[in-house]
């Protein structure tokens, strides 16, 4: 080698250098096609095979009856798939579609952070004039295709738009913590039992493979269609809710600002929710308009806000009862401890009146309720002390979200010692600001849900049940009713303080002074208690708590109208006719499921994990 010239040493070089090269090719196509053929041919066939998305049917809900009153009809939507759409198709896209050609680019930018090659919604809903013409234009549109996909549909005159809820399209923030299931343009549960039980709801979806050549174009099926994934329709829920009853609340409601609840005290099953004003479901199952939408945003009336479950009222003189409780059961007072009305009660420099202002004269704690004497309640207060008045009224559950199945609910507000002295510094208040506190006026604030707890307390002698709206999941895989677990907790209350108060209840409807007589209805024992709430921006607002049959509570109701007044006048006949509604033609019909359930339903789901263990 050493007589090699310069050149010939560099050529030898050079031919070294090829066929080390050119043997670790070789080397590694042996291995590829050896070795790794079956990881590698998976890859290629996923370059000649494109799986298509086919959504699922999502889930009807019935009501306690088995009627239907949500379901999913077919609807149509228009999709661009990134890699095959053409730039200079976008004006005439936008003509057809009525879309602002942003809005369309936007549309496809997401769709593209998912995958070229899968179909980004552009709009939905479409009618079957604008699928003909893409249909018959498909070569002036490149890329551009449309599937059929599902929207709910409402066959019943029920609204129910707070205790139901509505899907819309997931956001992007939605997207980034979702589990994987959603891409962008997916429909998600958003509010009421349409997202407190997505999981459930939504099904599992297919796909469809198609064979595509080297530009990404479908020429056909794979196999035939033998390896296509049907998609699953979602579970059905089975609620609790009286159609009926429901429609009846909402036609109460109908040009009043407010709320109605209805419960069942035995078990914690809603039976009506409603908020009025409402708003109709069926503009949230397509495309909703946005001048729909920003006067739902723009109303003084905030139709969008649920009464029932969000509101932080004063309850007025319905809240009598917690101070009652608390004073029986820790021997404050007893039946035979009485105090004369005369109208007013001064405390320090300030002036409490009663009404009438003619005062009540004599009464004890059951004629204080039936009459709803102030004066009493006020002395009450001071001599019970605001320790246990806040313990009774935490066992009540004020101050604490319900826990109900629908979710958008506010905790409401309890005053306590403690709040005081963070609201106003320790020792800087006086017992002046309790006396308010003992008829339910000044800094305690509750929903209408919150109030019709405490009346189902009230009503079965002490027991909270969690309430709630769905009463069973009909699990499709296994063609079983699935059961759903909810709490219960029992108020440290004797039978005979749950009794003495019960009695007054029952007077305040049926005794010569009570002041829910309007709430009267012949044939059904009915008990309640009245309210009227101070409003300092406008007239007061009525409050109404009651149950009934008296002998065996089958319903608990609350009824709230804003600014509309004395309670017993408003309020009051309005629970009369809910409750002569469901326990004169609403409570039948539900022993089949129940009798599934008790039978040979399938297993229980736990509430907090019902939207991760009912898939």
């Amino acid at each position: 080698m050493n007589g090699d010239s310069p050149l010939t040493t560099r050529r030898k070089t050079f031919y070294f250098i090829i066929t080390a090269v050119a043997a670790v090719f070789v080397l590694r196509l042996f291995q590829l096609q050896l070795f790794s053929r079956e990881q590698y041919g998976k890859k290629s066939e996923e370059n000649s095979v494109r799986p298509v998305v086919r959504e699922p049917i999502r889930g009807r809900m019935f009501d306690r009856n088995k009627r239907l009153i949500v379901d999913s009809r077919a609807s149509y939507s228009v999709t661009v798939t990134p890699s095959e759409f053409k730039e200079n198709v976008l004006p005439l896209l936008s003509t057809v579609l009525s879309v602002d050609s942003e809005r369309i680019k936007e549309r496809i930018r997401r769709g593209r952070q998912y995958s070229i090659f899968a179909p980004a919604r552009i709009k939905r809903d479409v009618d079957f004039k604008t699928l003909g013409f893409i249909e018959e234009n498909q070569d002036k549109l490149p890329g551009v295709g449309y599937h059929v996909e599902t929207r709910r549909s409402y066959p019943t005159e029920v609204q129910a738009s707070h205790l139901l809820g509505y899907a819309r399209e997931i956001s992007e923030q939605q997207l980034a913590r979702s589990d994987g299931f959603y891409k962008p343009g997916d429909l998600i549960g958003f509010t009421g039992l349409e997202a407190k039980y997505e999981t459930a709801l939504r099904g599992e979806k297919g796909y469809e493979f198609s064979l595509v050549n080297a530009r990404g174009q479908i020429i056909g099926p794979l196999d035939d269609g033998k390896s296509d994934i049907p998609p699953k329709e979602g579970f059905d829920l089975y609620l609790s809710i009286d159609k009926d009853l429901q429609a009846l609340a909402e036609e109460l409601l109908s040009g009043k600002r407010g709320a109605i609840v209805a419960l069942d005290p035995r078990n914690g099953e809603l039976l009506a929710l409603a908020s009025g004003p409402d708003y109709p479901l069926s503009r949230f199952s397509g495309v909703t308009p946005p001048d729909f939408w920003d006067s739902l945003n723009t109303q003084n009336d905030k139709p969008l806000f649920n009464r029932a479950t969000m509101t932080r009222y004063p309850p007025g003189s319905t809240l009598k009862m917690v101070l009652a409780t608390a004073a029986l059961q820790e021997k404050v007072i007893d039946t035979n401890w009485r105090i004369t009305c005369h109208g007013s009660f001064r405390f320090g420099n300030k002036i409490f009146k009663c009404h009438p202002t003619t005062g009540h004269g004599s009464v004890n704690v059951i004629e204080a309720i039936e009459r709803s004497c102030n004066v009493f309640f006020y002395n009450l207060m001071l001599k019970t002390g605001i320790e246990l008045w806040t313990k009774y009224g935490e066992q009540y559950g004020f101050g604490s979200p319900t826990g109900i199945d629908i979710g958008g609910e506010t905790a409401g507000l309890l005053p306590s010692e403690e709040y005081f002295d963070r609201v106003y510094g320790k020792g800087k208040w006086t017992r002046g600001y309790l006396v308010s506190l003992a008829i339910g006026q000044g800094e305690i604030g509750a929903s209408p849900l919150q109030m019709a707890c405490y009346a189902m307390a009230l009503a079965n002698g002490g027991t909270i049940h969690q309430p709630h709206a769905v009463r069973a999941i009909y699990n499709k895989k296994t063609a079983e009713f699935d059961s759903v677990a909810y709490g219960s907790r029992t108020l440290p209350v004797s039978p005979e303080v749950a009794g003495l108060l019960r009695q007054a209840m029952y007077l305040v409807v049926n005794g010569p002074g009570g002041t829910g007589a309007a709430a009267r209805v012949p044939g059904i024992s009915i008990a309640g208690k009245t309210g009227t709430a101070q409003n300092p921006h406008g007239k007061d607002h009525a409050w109404f708590v009651g149950f009934a049959p008296f002998e065996n509570p089958q319903v608990a109701v609350c009824v709230l109208l804003e600014n509309a007044g004395f309670g017993g006048s408003q309020a009051a006949p309005l629970a009369g006719k809910l409750i002569e509604r469901y326990l004169k033609e609403g409570n039948e019909g539900v022993k089949t499921l129940q009798a599934i359930l008790d039978g040979r339903g399938g297993g229980q789901i736990d509430i907090a994990h019902a939207r991760n263990e009912t898939r």
